[in-house]
């Protein structure tokens, strides 16, 4: 069955269709009841009073045996205590009734189907009921409408409809606040998307405040590696000319006449020696941001002692000082990303002090590495500075033994950061020098 014209009469926004599906069953149950009520209180309960009261009426007619005043005066003495005003003689009643009277049709149709004699049964008034009978004089009776009819009918329709209006404010109160936060994400989204940067805050459901959250760390991510390539644009432009200022001065002093100076070809080996180590650390940096290996559930602690061992190889004077939690704990992280972060951080603790210390601990919620140098460390106000890319403290640091691009630290912040986790900077407890840690969650 083909519901493609379903689709086409649907509300196409998120509010219209949340409506739509809060308010549908609201209408739906309001008509069931409307419904029942008017089958079982207007048609039955109006029937059986209906009925009783016919016997009452049949009652007197019978008393009206003819049209003498003594039968009469019975028919009336015995209609005064049932509530029957006898009016003899009548003239002609029609059937009539007013059209908001849903009753009144019950009321006719069971009084001409109860009493055979009936004529005709008025009902324009709504306060009382006047029943033409034939006779000898023809006859009428009235008695009050109360008597075939509920009292007041009416109040359970107009407490239903009150109640569904009261429901149906609550939710649309409740249902704009909820959708508010989605639409204001659409908005930075979508703002976003066209280059422009608007404030946003995660509210509403935490379903929402979720997507929010996601979305917030998408778009600063998304900063920061705008942010990173353009000062890696300009850091090999600044950090690349000074070198090939020095070779382009050192080829234009060599004469074709006399043979070069084997000090100055050493010193044009060195340039390009550096410059090879610049680009090699500009592509480590392009490729760790890029973090494409997927996570992988694997032991931690081994994996800190392995990094530790081949560094101790290496000839870095560097210790494995504690380790906190079991050998067979795991931890989802990228293995080699992670190697490269604690191998910069140990690579920045021995070149900036003499000898650095690695802990790591394993615990319910995180896994941590910390590396611990003697070195001069890292002014409190500046920490946060250090973490970008290309930036090298020179008046912290021990500049003479650096060397360095200043990318130890800005890469070891970008995978914590891939990791879901943080860089922490603060202040040697052992050594006295730089402690960083990273962070990640397990």
């Amino acid at each position: 069955m083909d519901f493609s014209w379903l689709k086409r009469i649907m509300p196409r926004g998120l509010y219209g269709r949340a409506a739509l599906i809060l308010f549908l069953p609201v209408t739906v149950v309001s008509v069931v009841v409307t419904i029942m009520f008017l089958q079982r209180h207007f048609e039955d309960v109006t029937r059986q009073m209906t009925d009783n009261m016919a016997r009452e009426l049949a009652l007197v007619a019978d008393r009206m045996a003819g049209p003498s005043p003594q039968a009469i005066d019975a028919a009336r003495a015995l209609a005064v205590p049932l509530g029957i005003e006898l009016t003899v003689p009548a003239p002609p009643v029609a059937d009539r009734r007013v059209f908001i009277d849903f009753s009144g049709r019950v009321v006719i149709a069971r009084l001409h189907e109860q009493l055979p004699a009936v004529t005709g049964v008025d009902l324009s008034n709504l306060r009382e009921v006047r029943v033409a009978m034939i006779g000898t004089p023809p006859f009428a009776m009235s008695f009050p409408r109360s008597r075939v009819s509920a009292s007041n009918p009416h109040q359970l329709l107009v407490l239903l409809l009150a109640t569904s209006l009261l429901i149906t404010a609550i939710a649309a109160v409740f249902l704009r606040n909820q959708l508010r936060p989605i639409s204001r994400l659409a908005r930075a989204a979508e703002a976003y998307g066209r280059g422009r940067i608007v404030p946003y805050r995660p509210a509403g459901a935490a379903e929402v405040r979720s997507a929010g959250n996601a979305f917030l760390d998408m778009r600063n991510r998304l900063e920061r590696h705008n942010d990173q390539r353009k000062l890696m644009l300009s850091g090999v432009g600044h950090d690349l000319r000074t070198p090939l200022t020095r070779l382009r001065l050192g080829l234009s002093m060599l004469s074709p006449d006399l043979p070069p100076d084997p000090a100055e070809i050493d010193d044009m080996h060195r340039d390009v020696a550096e410059l090879g180590r610049l680009v090699d650390a500009f592509m480590d940096h392009a490729r760790d941001a890029a973090h494409d290996a997927p996570v992988q559930l694997q032991p931690a602690l081994p994996f800190v002692q392995a990094i530790v061992a081949d560094a101790v190889r290496a000839g870095q004077d560097v210790r494995l000082a504690e380790l906190q939690g079991a050998p067979t704990d795991q931890v989802a992280f990228r293995a080699q990303a992670l190697r490269r972060a604690v191998e910069n951080l140990i690579g920045n603790a021995v070149r900036y002090g003499t000898r650095a210390e690695v802990e790591a601990a394993v615990g319910p919620k995180s896994f941590r590495i910390s590396v611990e140098d003697d070195g001069p460390g890292i002014p409190a106000e500046r920490r946060d500075e250090a973490q970008r890319p290309f930036t090298r403290l020179d008046p912290a640091r021990n500049q003479d033994r650096g060397g360095g691009v200043g990318l130890g630290l800005a890469i070891a912040a970008d995978v914590a950061r891939a990791h879901g986790g943080q860089l922490r900077l603060g202040d040697g407890q052992h050594l006295l020098g730089l402690r960083a840690e990273i962070v990640i969650p397990r």
